[in-house]
C-alpha cells in the first residue's frame, strides 16, 4: 500500500480480520481459579480494551463515530466500534455531507473461563476488525498481538467485493498478500509454530499459531514452580501442553 491504486469511484472491498488469543494457566485450587479469573477481569476490562482499540484506530488513521462497552457478570467484556475511513466529505457545492460508504467496525470479547477437574483456566479474546476502502487492517496485527499474553492464535482475513481502477476493470484485491504471517514481526513468529491454509482464489487467508515453549512458572497462578515435586512439575506441564494442542487443532486430541 506505499502507492495508492488510482481508482474511478469509491473502494467498495470490505476488509475482515478476526482471530482469536488464547491465554493457559494452571490454577489448582477453586479458589487459584477464581482469583485468576477475578485478575483477569481486571486486567482486560471494558475500560482497557477501550483504550486498546482506541489506539487501533489511531494507527490504520480511521475517525471513531461511536463507541459501545460492556463488562459482564460474573466475567468478560465486550466492546464495539464504529469507525470510519473519513467521517465527513465535501460535495460539490463545498457543502460537508456525512459520508456513508465506507463504515467499519471494531470489536473485542473476552471469555474467561477454567475447568475444575484439570485445573486449567483459559482466557480467550475474540478479535474482529471490518474495514471498507483504503484502510489494511493487518498493519495493526503486532500492535494486537502485543498487547495480550497469548499461547494459541488463530486468524482469518477475507477480502469481499470489488473496486475498478480508472480504466473500469475490476480489482478484487488492491494490496499484495501471500500470507498473514508477512505482517507478523519475525521476532513475534520465532516464538510460535505457525501453519497456514489459504484459499487465494477467493482472497480468504487464515493462519494459526502455537507457543513452542512452556516454562511451567509463567503458567502457575500465585504459585511457585520449586514448592512443586519434579513429577507434579512434569504432570502439570504435560496438561498445558495437551490443553494447548487441542486448541489449537480445533479437535479433541486426547
Amino acid at each position: 500500500m506505499e502507492h495508492k491504486m488510482q481508482l474511478y469511484g469509491f473502494n467498495n472491498l470490505t476488509k475482515s480480520l478476526s482471530f482469536n488469543i488464547y491465554d493457559v494457566c494452571y490454577a489448582k485450587t477453586e479458589r487459584e481459579q477464581k482469583d485468576y479469573i477475578a485478575y483477569i477481569d481486571e486486567q482486560y476490562n471494558s475500560d482497557r480494551l477501550t483504550n486498546i482499540l482506541y489506539k487501533l484506530t489511531e494507527m490504520i488513521g480511521a475517525t471513531v463515530l461511536n463507541v459501545s462497552k460492556q463488562d459482564y457478570e460474573p466475567q468478560g467484556a465486550s466492546v464495539t466500534f464504529l469507525i470510519a475511513e473519513e467521517s465527513m466529505v465535501s460535495n460539490r457545492s463545498g457543502e460537508t455531507v456525512v459520508a456513508h460508504l465506507d463504515k467499519s467496525h471494531v470489536t473485542v470479547h473476552t471469555y474467561p473461563e477454567y475447568h475444575p477437574e484439570t485445573s486449567i483456566a483459559t482466557f480467550r479474546v475474540d478479535i474482529d476488525v471490518a474495514t471498507c476502502g483504503e484502510i489494511t487492517p493487518l498493519s495493526t496485527l503486532d500492535f494486537l498481538l502485543g498487547s495480550f499474553d497469548s499461547d494459541i492464535i488463530t486468524l482469518d482475513y477475507r477480502v469481499r467485493g470489488f473496486t475498478r481502477d480508472l480504466n473500469g476493470k475490476k480489482l478484487f484485491m488492491d494490496h499484495r498478500i501471500t500470507s498473514i504471517q508477512d505482517y507478523i514481526d519475525p521476532k513475534t513468529l520465532e516464538k510460535y509454530d505457525a501453519i497456514d491454509v489459504n484459499m487465494y482464489q477467493t482472497n480468504i487467508f487464515h493462519t494459526k499459531m502455537l507457543i513452542k515453549e512452556v516454562d511451567l512458572q509463567n503458567y502457575l497462578f500465585n504459585a511457585d514452580v520449586y514448592e512443586l515435586a519434579p513429577r507434579a512439575r512434569l504432570s502439570i506441564t504435560d496438561n498445558l501442553r495437551r490443553e494447548m494442542i487441542e486448541i489449537f487443532s480445533g479437535m479433541n486430541v486426547y
